[in-house]
């Protein structure tokens, strides 16, 4: 893949959003939790990013970090949804597969709420790690086969872990997805042969908690989401579209301390009314490619 360093060139498709807005904002949870690698599992390493470090020796069951991770099904993911539905925000629920057969009921509450489900991975590993073709094919029609059976639902959307591998987009394109989101290079969705790439984003994002150079107390992610809304709104004044994506996840803005990182957030898109168009993905993409052709 050669590498596009001009994009649209400054001269951005003239999008507006369903609602008249000119900016869409995505808010999207990570639902990843038993889908990390862990030797209790019968992976052959465990999971060593978490609130510290691991310190136990690679090939050891790490069952802290197991516990760590378990914390986000079990507690933090009643406190996004309860805050999701109290504020009226859709979302990008992003499900590993493994993660979705270990808690069907779990997959199947979220898309109750009416989020979508995006497949995430079968693990939550980065797919440029995949050596063959065939390999990836079958773990992404596992994924897509047991969000279907938990969910109801066939999942259009894909994000993983990391980058995709050099055939990613193609097995994408041959089930019919709608879109990747596999980019952080752009604050609009493009084209890619069937496919629209549809950009993630990493800095509005509250895996920072887990870095040294990143977010430490929960008001901190506020103030920059809160930037970052500033920024694009006030490009959307002068009339060029933008797409603001934020992440979450279970594990960690759930935990009590750094929830209202996410709670004021969604209060924060409550209070925005028409001047943005808080959607899924899904729709997000739809409207792009309605609006763009």
């Amino acid at each position: 893949m050669t590498r596009d360093l001009i994009g649209y060139g400054g001269q951005w498709p003239d999008i507006t959003w369903p609602n008249g807005a000119k900016l869409a904002i995505s808010v999207n949870v990570n639902f990843e939790e038993g889908a990390e690698q862990q030797v209790g599992d019968g992976d052959p390493v465990s999971e060593r990013v978490g609130e510290f470090l691991s310190v136990v020796a690679p090939g050891t069951r790490d069952t802290g970090q197991e516990q760590i991770f378990a914390y986000g099904p079990r507690a933090g993911l009643w406190r996004m949804l309860d805050s999701l539905e109290r504020h009226h925000i859709p979302s990008t629920f992003l499900m590993c597969g493994r993660a979705v057969e270990r808690a069907p009921a779990l997959a199947r509450a979220v898309t109750d709420r009416g989020h979508e489900a995006a497949v995430h991975g079968w693990l939550w590993r980065p797919h440029s790690d995949y050596a063959a073709r065939e390999d990836e094919a079958r773990d992404l029609d596992r994924c897509i086969d047991v969000i279907r059976a938990a969910c109801g639902v066939t999942p259009r959307g894909f994000f993983c872990r990391g980058s995709e591998s050099a055939w990613t987009r193609a097995l994408l394109a041959e089930r019919g997805f709608l879109y990747t989101s596999n980019a952080f290079d752009d604050d609009l969705p493009y084209r890619d042969g069937a496919l629209l790439v549809l950009p993630y984003a990493l800095d509005s994002n509250d895996s920072k908690f887990f870095h040294p150079n990143g977010f430490v107390r929960a008001g901190e992610m506020v103030e920059y989401v809160r930037d970052a809304i500033e920024t694009l709104a006030a490009e959307a004044a002068r009339g060029h579209a933008r797409v603001l994506n934020i992440g979450y996840h279970l594990r960690i803005s759930g935990r009590p301390g750094r929830f209202p990182a996410f709670e004021r957030v969604m209060a924060m898109l409550a209070g925005l009314g028409d001047r943005a168009w808080i959607a899924r993905r899904d729709q997000i993409a739809r409207a792009f490619i309605a609006a763009a052709g």
